[in-house]
Formats: structure tokens, C-alpha cells, sequence
């Protein structure tokens, strides 16, 4: 029996109280196609629509992807023509795939789609060769803690996937239950030519199940051989706190068997489970040891790990997706990537972000104005609490080095601001200086106004505006009542919002409170405003993002000096996510507003009309 006293303590020093299914389940919460009218504008996704370039000036490769916070990844040749190809799962039901277009470089991947070929894969997803005919099928979770069965009915090189079975069964006919925080595997762990299925249970046993034949629809059945495969317990329960685990088979010191490496809730690291028999009678009697053994990797916690030859050199190397376990989650908000090349017998770190893009941290806010007066649009994106600062939020500057019609943002810094919690940006034109100036939320409700003196921003008024109820002020500018001086609008944690009207000039704003004006807006939890004019009738309409409602629309069914929102379907298509903040905003000059919006996962979501 493996006895992991050393980690248990570890854990006791640094472990919070969380119950993991909740905060998966938060983090993974399903993106879905909106609902939309008959009349809907056409808007496209666009992952790269221009250059983008971290502070080193490298080039982001998928900036606006949206960001990551607990990704799942597994490279699979689904085509067969030699190389890995990504798969990776951010959010619940939905699977990422990137094409690799060039072994051995991460340049040559080319994201396809946010949901492959629309399939459900609930809160986890694994491709293995279920039917021994040469080609991928796919296990998922089904709703819930099942696990579902798609078979591959085309081929290698073109995949085609019918769902077969909800659940797999054992020979009695039992579904076979798999808790859905953890993720299983399959594999022939004895070399007898039949798959071999393996889950992981809360209290870090792990079960196996050995294959004996198929039904008549051509889904295999198990038998339970045991319930403590080889003795192995990594972590036991802790009251009512309860684990997650994954595991990966790879024969990593090549002697012919299949070693383990698993990944847990409650270990920093990575584990390696070391096979000491053979191909035909697999033994794990030694410690587990973290991993690699010159650096053990240590993270949030719950390493989800895969092991391709992604350099095309003839040995294995590792890629884990940290998915942040016992452990301080905030700090893998953004690097949780970690790609580790195998170097003479030796794995060497690479980088904690495989896939560069745009990414904060956690729920990011995200607006656009001229911050230089050079006349094209800049970039400010913000977050909760930054990775590396859990004192505050951070305000990310993008200047755009480009041009008014060619944009091209640069990673410049960020805004020097005091320590504060979950900033909320928003620019305009506030002293009629032709220069965006900023109001700055938090989550205390206040809204701060800042002038924009040319070379940075100087705070004019403190609490400028500040929610009369509630908390986690998101601003957003506009003219609402036609007078010529941009009036606020605010969101706040209860889902509704807050207006108030600029009784100053276009000089000098004086944000008054005017309560209860627009009831009908509201949402769950958690709201994001943005006003923009998307049926071009001379009034602002309101957007909403929200925490549990996804993106909202209500029109502007009043006139332009005495707005009156009616909630409607969602005027074009888009796919919504968990804390979206949307933002509208002319990045090309050609007249026609792109819609941005901050995520869940940190980053930025661009659509092109």
C-alpha cells in the first residue's frame, strides 16, 4: 500500500477548506449558443484577427481564445498523418480542437473549433481505441458521474462519431459509475489484447475494470476485478472533503510494461507510479515519487498529466494541464499549461503557458479607447485578483502600435493604481479633451474617476459614483438622455443595475444617483453593462453579462433622451460565457463596431461582423 504521510502533512499545512465538484463545476460552467432573433446580425469569432505581443514582445499565438483556467488537455492524431493534434476542454459539454499542421512546434497548431464536431462531453473527455479497429473513439462523462460511449464509425483520417451508449455497463448490466470530478482512463494494463478501464475514487484508490466482450450494439462490457487495483492509495478522504485524480499509462523508462502517472487533488505535484513487473504481470510496490526527479513540478494541485512525442525525437514529453487542487488556485489562473521537452533522459520545463494568448488571471474586464492621442484605439484588460499579486487586481495595458485601420497591441505595463479588488475599467471622453479618461470600479461598489493627462491617468474624485447596494461595480459609459455629456451605468453583484445621470458638462462630470430607473434590467447574479446602438435608431441599447444568465440584450424601446429597456432574444449570434463583460468598440475604423468581451477564464472573446 503506498502511504503518502509526507503529502498528507503538506496538505494539512496549506489546505483550505473547498469541496473540488463545486469549484470544477464553476470553473466549467457550459458555454452555449445564445437564442437570437429573426433578424440577426452575423458576428464571427476570431481568435487571431490581428497581432498581439506579451511584454517581451513576443507574438501571442491565440489571443483572444478567451483564457484558461482549468484546461484538460490529450493529443490524439485524429487525422493519421503523423503529428499530435490538441484536444482541450475549458468548459463543461464543450471540447477545443487544434490541428497540428507541422510536427514539433506549437506554431503549427491552428484552433478549429470551440466545440468539436458538437459533441457532449459533460466534465471530462478521453480518446482511446475502444473497438481495437485502428481508429479513435471517445469516452466523456455523462451527466451525472456516467460514462458515455461515442464509437468512431469513420475512419483514422476522417472521424465520425455516433453516440452508442450513455453509460458503459458491466456484465450484469450495470452502469458503471465514475464520480465526475475525477477522470478515467483505459488501457491493456496486462498485455491479454482486451482494454483495460480504470477510475479513480475520492478516497485515491483506484479500480479496475477488464474488458469481456461487447453487446449487441457493439459496447464493450467490464467486470469489476477489484476495487484496490494493486494495493495503490494516494490520498485518503479528509472528513467530508473529498479528492479527484486522474491518471495517464505510459511505459516512461522503456522496459517494456506501463508505469503511472497520476495527477490528485491533494498533491502539488505529479505523481510517478513505477511498474517493477513485467508487460503480462504489472507490479507497483515502491513509493510514488513526484515528478520530474531533478524538479518536481508544484502547482495549485490536481495535475491532469499527458505524456506524446511532441518533439518528434523518439521520447516521450510531458504536458500537464493544472486544473488547481488544495493548494492557492489563484496563483495557475493563468500560467496552468506546463509543457516539459524530455532531454537526455532528463524533462526541462519549457513553459507554463503552451497556448500564449491573452490571459489575466480570472474574470477579466475588458475596454477600449484612445489612451495616447495618437489616434487609434488602445487596450486595457483587468482581473479579479492578479496571479501574482494576491493583494489586488491589475489593470493590463495594450497600446496599440499599429494603426487606426491595422491595429497591432503591445503588452506595454500596467496602470499604478492602489490595491484593490476585482477593477472594473471603462474609458471615455469625460473633460472634452479628446483623450479617454477612466472610471475605475472595484469591488467595494466604488467607481473612481481618473483624468487622462497624456503620459498616465491622475485620479481626479474618489468614489466619483458609488452603488447605493451591493458590490463588484462594472461602469459603462454613454449618453442616455441626449444632453451631450456621457451619463453612467452600473453593474453590481445582485445582478441589477445602477444609473447615474451626469448632472455636470461634458467638462466636468457630476455622476447623481438615480434609483430604481431601469427595473427591468436584471439578471441572477452579476452583471456587466454596455451600452451600444445596435439597431442604429439614435438610442443606446444595453447589453448584460452575467454570472449565471449568460449575455442578456434589452432594447431601448424609449427615445434617446428617455431610454426604456425591454429584455429581447439576443441580436446576433454568439456564444456565451460565465462572467462575460461585454464591449463594443471599432478597432478597424470601417464604421462597424466588433464585440469583445472579458471571460470567466481571463481573457478576451473578439467577434468580427
Amino acid at each position: 500500500m503506498f502511504n503518502k504521510g509526507s503529502h498528507i502533512l503538506k496538505m494539512l499545512k496549506y489546505f483550505f477548506s473547498a469541496v473540488f465538484i463545486i469549484t470544477l463545476i464553476n470553473a466549467c460552467t457550459a458555454q452555449k449558443e445564445l437564442i437570437v432573433s429573426e433578424s440577426a446580425e452575423t458576428y464571427q469569432q476570431q481568435i487571431d484577427p490581428f497581432f498581439v505581443f506579451d511584454k517581451e514582445g513576443n507574438q501571442i499565438q491565440f489571443p483572444f481564445i478567451g483564457g484558461l483556467n482549468t484546461p484538460r488537455p490529450q493529443f490524439v492524431d485524429i487525422d493519421n498523418d503523423g503529428d499530435s493534434d490538441l484536444f482541450l476542454q475549458e468548459h463543461s459539454s464543450e471540447l477545443m480542437f487544434f490541428e497540428n499542421r507541422e510536427p514539433g512546434t506549437k506554431s503549427a497548431l491552428k484552433w478549429i473549433t470551440n466545440t468539436y464536431k458538437g459533441l457532449d462531453i459533460g466534465e471530462w473527455f478521453r480518446f482511446v481505441d475502444m473497438d481495437q479497429d485502428g481508429d479513435m473513439d471517445l469516452l466523456t462523462e455523462q451527466p451525472y458521474s456516467y460514462i458515455r460511449y461515442y464509437r468512431n464509425e469513420g475512419t483514422a483520417e476522417m472521424a465520425s462519431y455516433t453516440l452508442v451508449a450513455d453509460s458503459l455497463r458491466d456484465i450484469n448490466g450495470t452502469p458503471i459509475f465514475s464520480d465526475r470530478q475525477n477522470i478515467p482512463n483505459v488501457t491493456d494494463i496486462d498485455c491479454d489484447g482486451m482494454p483495460d478501464l480504470f477510475i479513480g475514487s475520492l478516497d485515491g484508490t483506484l479500480a479496475r475494470y477488464e474488458s469481456q466482450g461487447r453487446d449487441e450494439k457493439g459496447t464493450p462490457l467490464f467486470k469489476l476485478i477489484t476495487k484496490r487495483f494493486q494495493d495503490i492509495e494516494i490520498v485518503k478522504q479528509f472528513g467530508t472533503l473529498h479528492g479527484a485524480n486522474t491518471m495517464a499509462f505510459i511505459d516512461i523508462d522503456n522496459d517494456g510494461d506501463q508505469d503511472i502517472f497520476w495527477g490528485d487533488f491533494f498533491e502539488p505535484s505529479i505523481l510517478l507510479l513505477e511498474n517493477t513487473g513485467s508487460c503480462s504481470n504489472p507490479q507497483f510496490v515502491g513509493e510514488p515519487r513526484s515528478f520530474p526527479p531533478s524538479s518536481p513540478v508544484m502547482t495549485s494541485g490536481y495535475n491532469v498529466p499527458g505524456l506524446v512525442d511532441w518533439e518528434g525525437d523518439g521520447d516521450m514529453d510531458l504536458f500537464l494541464g493544472v486544473l488547481g487542487g488544495a493548494y492557492n488556485t489563484n496563483e495557475t489562473t493563468a500560467d496552468n499549461f506546463y509543457f516539459f521537452e524530455q532531454q537526455d533522459n532528463r524533462f526541462e520545463l519549457q513553459t507554463e503557458q503552451f497556448l500564449s494568448m491573452i490571459d489575466t488571471g480570472d474574470e477579466s474586464i475588458v475596454t477600449t479607447g484612445d489612451l495616447d492621442g495618437d489616434g487609434d484605439l488602445d487596450m486595457l484588460v483587468s482581473n479579479k485578483i492578479d496571479p501574482d499579486n494576491r493583494n489586488s487586481s491589475v489593470v493590463y495595458q495594450f497600446e496599440n502600435r499599429g494603426t487606426k485601420q491595422i491595429p497591432e497591441f503591445h503588452l506595454s505595463g500596467s496602470l499604478e493604481l492602489p490595491a484593490a479588488y476585482h477593477y472594473a475599467p471603462e474609458l471615455g471622453d469625460l473633460d472634452g479633451d479628446g483623450k479617454a479618461d477612466l472610471i475605475l470600479g472595484n469591488w467595494k461598489g466604488g467607481m473612481d474617476f481618473y483624468r487622462n493627462t497624456g503620459s498616465g491617468f491622475e485620479l481626479i474624485k474618489e468614489n466619483a459614483a458609488d452603488l447605493p447596494r451591493g458590490s463588484n461595480a462594472v461602469p459603462s459609459l454613454g449618453d442616455l438622455d441626449a444632453d451631450g455629456d456621457l451619463d453612467l451605468i452600473a453593474g453590481q453583484s445582485g445582478g441589477g443595475v445602477e444609473f447615474f445621470r451626469n448632472e455636470g458638462t461634458n467638462k466636468a462630470p457630476e455622476f447623481i444617483s438615480v434609483p430604481d430607473v431601469f427595473p427591468e434590467v436584471e439578471s441572477l447574479q452579476r452583471s456587466a453593462p454596455a451600452l451600444y446602438d445596435i439597431d442604429s435608431d439614435g438610442d443606446l441599447d444595453l447589453f448584460l453579462g452575467t454570472k449565471i444568465d449568460g449575455y442578456l440584450f434589452f432594447r431601448n424601446t424609449g427615445t434617446s433622451t428617455d431610454p426604456a429597456f425591454t429584455k429581447e432574444a439576443f441580436p446576433f449570434t454568439v456564444r456565451t460565457t460565465q462572467l462575460g463583460s461585454p464591449h463594443f468598440t471599432d478597432l478597424d475604423s470601417d464604421g462597424v463596431a466588433e464585440f469583445l468581451s472579458g471571460t470567466r477564464g481571463g481573457g478576451v472573446l473578439f467577434y468580427k461582423r
